[in-house]
């Protein structure tokens, strides 16, 4: 009989951006599991401050209040997390948000929101952590959406190209620091049972989305936590600029129900 895989993650630093509730949450809590030392960060203190009373008995969790899409907050998470050991050894970029209008246009102002939530908050996340890792390589999981791959009318257009944009990114930066050591990747997650899935869906609405997917329900956030650990890992030390969609099969046949 073979021996349990070994994540090799006890000990090692990992930072996972928008980490005080649903998928971040998940991930920090996994990362905790495997013996990592997380630190999550947010911009609601309050929500912070939960999760860190709730994800404590797990592990040594630090909270870093801040804002994704500020380059200033970014960074200072960046240091904080690399005070422990000098180093980051994994970096998740979880931060993303969406404006969903139906048959409206959307401001100026609605698709800088959007961009800078789900674009430049990765880049910043990115251009932070590597100043860490250079030394000793590193692991860079950027959660992007299953909307990257299905467009969705009335809800993701812009979210949709934004996420479609974090692959290009991820594929770009893990030739960037290859020789560095360090590996990006994606997860694109599908539905997921997360406070800001459940309040944008109606019964009905998401009833009829899951009548494509394969597995017919939606994503428990734990479901999504445990492939972004596994990538970050060791066992995933030959994945390098790749996209592991984790939706449930997701519109992947055109007839889902004939089995």
């Amino acid at each position: 009989m073979g021996s349990d895989m070994d994540l090799n993650l006890k000990g090692k630093t990992v930072v996972v951006t928008g980490g005080s509730k649903g998928i971040g949450y998940s991930i920090a809590k996994e990362f905790l599991i495997e013996g990592a030392n997380v630190f999550i960060t947010g911009r609601e203190v309050e929500a912070l401050k939960k999760a860190q009373s709730e994800l404590s008995q797990f592990g040594n969790l630090e909270v870093c209040p801040g804002d994704g899409t500020n380059e200033k907050d970014v960074e200072a998470a960046a240091k904080l997390a690399a005070s422990l050991t000098g180093k980051i050894d994994v970096w998740v970029n979880n931060v993303g948000t969406n404006r969903a209008k139906k048959g409206e246009f959307l401001s100026e102002e609605d698709i800088d929101y959007i961009y800078a939530a789900v674009f430049k908050s990765a880049v910043f996340g990115i251009q932070s952590a590597v100043k860490y890792m250079k030394k000793g390589g590193g692991s860079i999981v950027n959660i992007s959406s299953l909307a990257a791959r299905c467009s969705t009318c009335g809800r993701s257009n812009i979210y949709g190209s934004m996420k479609a944009g974090l692959l290009s990114l991820t594929r770009n930066y893990a030739g960037e620091y290859k020789k560095e050591g360090i590996r990006v990747n994606a997860v694109l997650p599908g539905y997921t049972r997360t406070p800001l899935v459940e309040k944008g869906f109606t019964g009905e609405e998401l009833k009829r989305l899951l009548a494509s997917n394969l597995i017919g329900r939606m994503a428990e956030p734990v479901e999504i936590a445990k492939p972004v650990v596994f990538l970050a890992s060791d066992a995933a030390s030959y994945i390098n600029g790749a996209a592991l969609e984790v939706s449930g099969g997701q519109n992947i046949v055109l007839n889902p129900w004939f089995s």
